[in-house]
C-alpha cells in the first residue's frame, strides 16, 4: 500500500513486534519519502493506520503503527 506513493519503494522496510495486549509495526522509508507516506496533515499515515486495525479486527489486540 505504501509502494506507489514513495520514490524509494526498494528500501521500504515492515518490521512486526508483538506484545501482551498491541502488535506494533514499524515502517521504514527513505527520509525523502516520510512526508509523502504520513501525508497533508497526517491523512496518508491515518488512512494506513485505518486499514491496518481494519485487517486485524479479529484479533483482540491493538494495533499501532510508527513511520520512521
Amino acid at each position: 500500500m505504501v509502494a506507489p506513493l514513495v520514490d524509494f519503494p526498494e528500501q521500504i522496510v515492515v518490521r512486526q513486534r508483538e506484545e501482551q495486549q498491541k502488535v506494533i509495526y514499524q515502517l521504514q522509508v527513505h527520509e525523502s519519502d516520510i512526508g509523502k507516506v504520513i501525508g497533508k496533515d497526517g491523512r496518508n499515515a491515518r488512512a494506513l493506520r485505518t486499514v491496518l486495525r481494519a485487517a486485524a479486527d479479529d484479533h483482540k489486540k491493538r494495533i499501532y503503527l510508527d513511520i520512521c
